[in-house]
């Protein structure tokens, strides 16, 4: 039978985040793929794991992924880390785990720490929507140009940075997101000298100039998303174009239509559709009506048409 890929998540710090279930992996696999051997050695070493170590990272050789797919050919398991947290989140292993697949070999993960959602689950942003962009650019130039694709983008963004690079980071952001955009600065996680930062992106950059502490270690940084161009109308205009709709057309229908004119959530507008049919009595919305009718103040026309209702915006 072929080998198992398994891919391992360690520490980001605290050793005590270890879970049980990576130590078991790690002390059964046949070969660990570690990204800094001698690194990765101090944590086996702690966990008392002899298991045999190779070096891999994205820029290995062809030689090195071969030796591990000819590993898991031979029925030997193998489990892949990085120097800390998830493997691929901004650590190497994508060229492994795709090379894996594309044999056909098991690729299974062990989940554990992992730095970005570690930072985000503490940060106080918006975590419903984010993207992590690892990395930003070395040098000033393609930095701007990579934060100033960022800029519109809704979700919160998650980047990892250098110390040495931080406050250029913080200043070029300050400069394509705005000066006042909410952010945070997670750094050291888990460690002795785990800190937040938060506050605007200029308040942020301004600590990290007057603390020399603030430019060492392990950096998170998240921004919060730019605001959705022409947002959704707010609840009160939203009822108002719901109740005005709901005299011409059903209740499922309006809501629909609600949604699509003020970007609004149409379950949510549904079930207040549904409260106000209670409210003010089925008769009063039959959706029967024959005539044209204007919405105020003359942002929206409604009118039969060949027996269907329809809806324009001007």
């Amino acid at each position: 039978m072929s080998g198992v890929l398994y891919v391992v998540a360690t520490p980001i710090g605290n050793l005590a985040d270890m879970v049980p279930r990576a130590l078991d992996v790690l002390q059964k696999v046949d070969l660990i793929a570690s990204e800094d051997t001698r690194h990765s050695g101090r944590l086996l070493a702690h966990f008392n794991i002899d298991t045999p170590m190779m070096a891999y990272h994205d820029h290995s050789n062809e030689h090195q992924v071969a030796r591990i797919m000819d590993s898991l050919q031979q029925g030997k398991n193998v489990a892949l880390i990085s120097d800390a947290g998830t493997p691929l989140v901004s650590d190497p292993g994508f060229k492994l785990v795709r090379a894996a697949r594309q044999r056909g070999f098991g690729v299974i993960p062990v989940p554990g720490a992992c730095a970005a959602i570690a930072a985000l689950s503490a940060s106080g942003l918006p975590s419903d929507r984010f993207s992590f962009e690892g990395f930003p650019p070395h040098k000033r130039g393609p930095r701007q140009k990579f934060f100033a694709k960022l800029k519109n983008r809704t979700a919160t963004l998650i980047f990892y940075e250098a110390p040495h690079r931080i406050l250029g980071s913080l200043e070029d952001m300050s400069e394509n997101f705005g000066a006042d955009r909410q952010a945070v600065m997670a750094r050291e996680l888990t460690k002795t000298f785990e800190t937040f930062l938060l506050g605007s992106l200029d308040e942020i950059r301004e600590k990290v100039a007057a603390d020399p502490n603030q430019q060492k270690g392990e950096i998170v940084l998240l921004v919060q998303g730019a605001e959705a161009a022409g947002g959704a109308a707010d609840e009160a205009e939203q009822e108002r174009v719901l109740k005005l709709l709901m005299k011409e057309l059903p209740v499922k229908q309006a809501s629909v239509l609600t949604a699509k004119i003020t970007g609004g959530q149409k379950n949510a507008l549904y079930t207040m559709a549904l409260a106000i049919k209670r409210e003010s009595g089925s008769s009063r919305f039959s959706g029967t009506s024959s005539k044209p009718h204007s919405i105020s103040p003359g942002s929206y026309s409604i009118c039969p048409l060949n027996g269907h209702t329809s809806v324009s915006i001007r």
